[in-house]
């Protein structure tokens, strides 16, 4: 966990750099939005409830991908997105190959607008931490450039990585502050309360650790490595598996065997799923699970509703230790 002074310290630093950037923006001028607040288009409602939290009322933020329903890895935004990012203050999107359609609303709609990129607020992104002591912090593109680049073994879903998005919110501060300067203590202040409660999360996240350190798991898709790995958890599901369902193509029988063959000795604790995706090789992963009285559980790609980030992360990790506890 990073000291509070540090976040402190760090948040002055992607401040200073963020005014910069604002000063030759050339997007919609901030207060545009409907309400008279700063206009933020998220491409998931993960980031566009984050930027909620730190933006509170002077922000009106529109989520694109909003839906369980919808995968954000195909999805084909429409006209009304497209106008969305049009009149856009500050776009935030994943990034890493994620949600690609956000570039492509960007460039047709001819946008000059500053752009967060979650995925470059991870410590395992090329080149490592977003923010650093350097004062490094320039992570606002208005170049076109959003890491959508697909890195090979890196894994995209950030959001899983509450460190990291700690980093984005402080990113998003710094944006917002430089957008409307009057209201900059609101920012930094909504922003430091994020970081305590992401602080928090780390603690439950230690505390599995703590109790569990090198349980085996087996993780049908990517999605929440990042989490099992801050709870000291084992990944033991083959590449080539979470591969094959992550690109919607069939699992090879050779993999699928070798994937079954995880469960022989009975090391593995648990299975874990993805809400938004499912296939029979799932399913039946899930059915030796099962039969061999080990339990399941699914995560999803997006915000359900009714949650902020913080209680979606926190009933993660909840479920997370309690099935490593039945």
């Amino acid at each position: 966990m990073t000291s509070p002074r540090r976040w402190l310290i760090v948040l002055g630093l992607a401040a200073a750099s963020a005014l910069a950037l604002a000063g030759c923006a050339g997007g919609t001028p901030a207060g545009d939005g409907a309400d008279g607040g700063v206009s933020v288009v998220a491409s998931t409602n993960v980031y566009g409830q984050i930027a909620e939290q730190i933006g509170g009322d002077l922000v009106e933020v529109t989520s694109i991908v909003s839906n369980e329903s919808q995968d954000p890895h195909s999805f084909e935004p429409s006209a009304r997105d497209q106008l969305s990012v049009a009149k856009a203050d500050l776009v935030i999107e994943n990034g890493g190959g994620y949600d690609a359609f956000i570039d492509a609303l960007i460039e047709s709609s001819g946008a000059e607008v500053p752009v967060l990129t979650a995925v470059e607020f991870s410590d395992e992104w090329t080149g490592g931490a977003a923010h650093d002591d350097s004062g490094d912090s320039d992570h606002a593109d208005e170049d076109g450039d959003h890491g959508h680049e697909h890195i090979e073994g890196f894994n995209e879903h950030v959001w899983y990585d509450p460190h990291a998005m700690a980093e984005l919110a402080l990113g998003v501060a710094a944006q917002l502050e430089a957008l409307s300067p009057a209201d900059a203590d609101v920012f930094a202040a909504n922003a430091e309360a994020f970081v305590a409660e992401v602080e928090g999360l780390e603690d439950s996240l230690a505390d599995i650790a703590a109790a569990h350190a090198g349980a085996e798991v087996f993780v049908t898709e990517p999605v929440p490595a990042y989490l099992i790995a801050a709870a000291g958890l084992e990944n033991v599901t083959p590449d080539a598996f979470t591969e094959a369902v992550e690109e919607g193509q069939d699992v090879a029988p050779a993999t699928l065997l070798e994937s079954i063959a995880r469960f022989e000795d009975g090391d593995v604790k648990l299975v874990i799923t993805n809400t938004q995706t499912a296939g029979a090789e799932t399913a039946q992963i899930v059915g030796e699970a099962d039969g061999r009285g080990i339990p399941s559980m699914a995560f999803s790609e997006t915000l359900p509703e009714g949650q902020t980030y913080i209680s979606w992360m926190q009933a993660n990790i909840e479920a997370l230790s309690g099935a490593l506890e039945s």
